[in-house]
């Protein structure tokens, strides 16, 4: 995107961040931290989606074992998720972590921000810096009337203000809130006032539905902007869903370009095939193949390929049939049964 605002570069584990590094799309596994088990099934199963960074809650130190086990598991770069306990960043240090999320402002005296500073510098890991609505210091709560985009940045600022007093800047920083408009704020606030690499996304989304929702909004009005170099879509559900939730948002924003571009019709009284079903199953049979070419699906013979002509390669129904079109060209003509068969053929020619 030609207008995506120039950062810092950060790695975390082999992962880049900022700059000229493509948008990484990021998770957090809900499981139990001590449920190691289960946790490191969970992270497999992220991995096996295409997750680029995993988060994992470590609630006390006793947790910390389960960063080690992540490591061992999994090639994904593991992030700690910290509140308050500087002594937990600094074990999660020692046993490998690729990046820590935490609060400087939350982890007590300056001794102890340098402390954790220096300890990811020493390994060149990054901090996140973690601000929510839910976390905004109260002198800020009344400066500013509550948890506004103003408030929330300032808030922001103040921590990196921290890190760099310890000469540390391999930040990268995010600002959520549950409210949309209000997080989109925040994130347009802090752009303006540093360089460091955001991550971005709307935190307490909800469930699949109104998350994705919530989600598409947020992140995507960032992304058009050109600001957001990393993304965790939040859902009440399981994080794989998350995964393939900012894939699409990336898809649509047009910075995800490794992959099928599925465009189909809403379906009207002309329809005489099961578009519906059909754009279902195209839509799952193309999943993982990665070339980066537009699918289209069309109800009607008449419009479909005029209508998508920009596709790499599509198919338009028809009584009881289907039309196969390559850049708006009709190519054949198919039974119903065999539309999905033979439009999968032409894909894999591509």
């Amino acid at each position: 995107m030609s207008n995506r605002r120039i950062t810092r570069k950060v790695f975390v584990g082999d992962i880049a961040i900022g700059g000229d590094a493509p948008i990484s799309v990021q998770s957090m596994l809900n499981t139990p931290a001590s449920d190691i088990e289960n946790s490191i099934k969970q992270a497999q199963a992220l991995e096996a989606a295409g997750c680029d960074i995993i988060r994992a809650a470590v609630p006390n130190l006793e947790a910390v074992k389960l960063i080690e086990k992540l490591k061992e598991s999994v090639k994904t770069p593991i992030v700690a998720d910290i509140h308050f306990d500087y002594r937990i960043a600094l074990a999660c240090v020692d046993a490998g972590v690729d990046k820590i999320r935490i609060n400087p402002g939350n982890i007590g005296s300056a001794d102890r921000v340098k402390a954790v500073a220096d300890a990811c510098n020493s390994k060149n890991i990054p901090i996140r810096i973690g601000v929510n609505s839910g976390s905004v210091e109260a002198s800020l709560l009344e400066k500013y009337g509550g948890p506004t985009p103003e408030a929330m940045a300032e808030s922001a600022m103040k921590n990196v203000e921290l890190l760099e007093a310890c000469d540390f800047k391999n930040i990268v920083i995010s600002i959520k809130s549950s409210d949309v408009k209000n997080t989109v704020d925040a994130y347009r606030t802090v752009a303006k006032m540093c360089d460091y690499p955001l991550h971005i996304g709307v935190t307490e989304a909800g469930t699949y539905k109104q998350g994705i929702i919530k989600s598409s909004m947020g992140i995507g009005s960032l992304l058009l902007d050109g600001i957001g170099d990393t993304i965790r879509v939040s859902l009440t559900a399981d994080p794989v869903n998350e995964i393939y939730a900012g894939f699409d948002i990336l898809k649509a924003a047009g910075l995800k370009n490794d992959c099928v571009q599925l465009v189909s019709c809403p379906t009207c009284g002309r329809t005489k095939i099961d578009l519906i079903g059909l754009a279902d199953k195209v839509e799952q049979a193309v999943g993982n193949i990665r070339k980066p070419i537009k699918v289209a699906v069309m109800g009607c013979a008449v419009n479909g390929p005029g209508e998508a002509r920009e596709a790499d390669i599509g198919v338009a129904g028809g009584d009881g049939c289907g039309l196969i079109f390559k850049k708006g060209e009709i190519i054949k003509k198919v039974s119903e049964d065999k539309i999905l068969e033979e439009l999968l053929k032409e894909i894999e020619k591509i």
